[in-house]
Parts: structure tokens; sequence; C-alpha cells
């Protein structure tokens, strides 16, 4: 069973089965907050998540003024958060970023979508940030349909409801 940090948490799933969790819903859902700290607050904005389990690392393409690099060269600890609303699939990754300006590795990462930011993977302003997960925590209900359910039926009978696994697990 996954790690239990707190009363909170409910799984039945295995660690392995929470990790691999955690990585095919950060690949699909794609999108994620990434929050850095910059000595005062923590600073979120959305970034495509270019997630390989295989090489234990999620790794994004940014501009090289950016000052979330500032950031990662002082404070490297991030958190990622991964959000599906619509079918109530959440999911939190933390760990260590570094930003680099790998050419091979960012050729290699480049999608047509990058376009939108960028002329080519060639361009010079793009820099990698990769992230090397150290824990995840996951929140997957069985949907909205569901959810809403089990909290009608909680809110006549005043039990808790239960939303589907919770758990949290190092990466």
């Amino acid at each position: 069973m996954a790690k239990q940090d707190n009363q909170e948490q409910k799984s039945d799933l295995s660690a392995a089965e929470v990790q691999d969790r955690i990585w095919e819903l950060a690949k699909e859902i794609d999108i994620c907050m990434f929050v850095t700290w910059d000595g005062e607050y923590n600073r979120a904005r959305p970034l495509s998540a270019r997630v390989h389990r295989d090489e234990n690392a999620i790794y994004f393409l940014v501009n090289d003024d950016s000052p979330k690099n500032e950031q990662l060269a002082e404070y490297p600890k991030v958190t990622m958060a991964w959000t599906d609303s619509g079918r109530y699939k959440f999911v939190t990754v933390s760990g260590h970023a570094e930003v680099s300006n790998d050419r091979d590795k960012i050729a290699k990462l480049w999608e047509r979508t990058d376009e939108a930011w960028w002329d080519s993977a060639q361009d010079p302003d793009i820099r990698l940030i990769t992230v090397t997960p150290d824990e995840g925590e996951l929140w997957d209900s069985p949907g909205r349909i569901i959810a809403t359910a089990k909290m009608a039926l909680a809110a006549v009978t005043g039990a808790k409801p239960d939303f589907g696994d919770n758990a949290k697990v190092d990466l």
C-alpha cells in the first residue's frame, strides 16, 4: 500500500500502482502549474510537461530570460500540479529542477506546438528545465457524476464521502 502520511489519505493501491498512475496522469494531462519559490512567495505558471518516466525526468522548454530560471538557480525545489477537473483527477509531483542549454535534448523534445513561442528548436533563446522527481501525490476519483452522487449521499447520511484513491509516494 502507498505511504500514508495522514488520515486523509486513502488508497488500496500499492506504492508501485500509485507511482504508475501518477506518471500516467501527468503525461496524459500535459499542462501543469509549475511552482517555484522566489525567496518570498511561491510563483506558479502553466507549462507543457514532457513526461519521460523511463528517464525519471519531466522536461519543460522555456525562454532564456524567464524569471523562473533565476528562481531555480537559487531555489531548485519545485512542485508541479496537474488537474483534470472534468474527471476529478489530480496529481502533484515535487522534485529538483535544473536549467540547461542542452541543444540536443531541446531538439529531441521539440513539438510542433512549440512554434507558438519559437520559430524552431534552433532558437537560441530556448532553455531546458529538467525536473528529477522526489515524490508525488495522487487524487484519483471515479469521476464527476459519481463524486457528486457520493457528496449528496454524504450530505444526507452525515458520512464522509469516498472520492477514490489518495496516496503519496516516493518517485
